[in-house]
């Protein structure tokens, strides 16, 4: 993702992006296909710099308080 320069990667599979997107989005988590379809429903809206929303999404899941 970020040796190569890419900057429309998505890491649909990250536990810390799934995490973030569960708690920031407040997604349903009980249907995992239908989890990662949500997911990237709403990431196409990033595009072409998923890649940085994947950067703020781990950023703030690691300096957010847990619940």
């Amino acid at each position: 993702m970020f040796s190569l320069g890419r900057e429309d990667v998505f890491a649909l599979d990250d536990l810390g992006i799934q995490q973030a997107m569960i708690r920031l989005y407040q997604l349903e988590t009980l249907d995992k296909k239908q989890l990662k379809e949500q997911m990237l429903l709403l990431s196409k809206k990033w595009s072409p710099y998923r890649t940085y929303g994947c950067l703020h999404l781990w950023h703030w899941k690691d300096n957010t308080p847990s619940l």
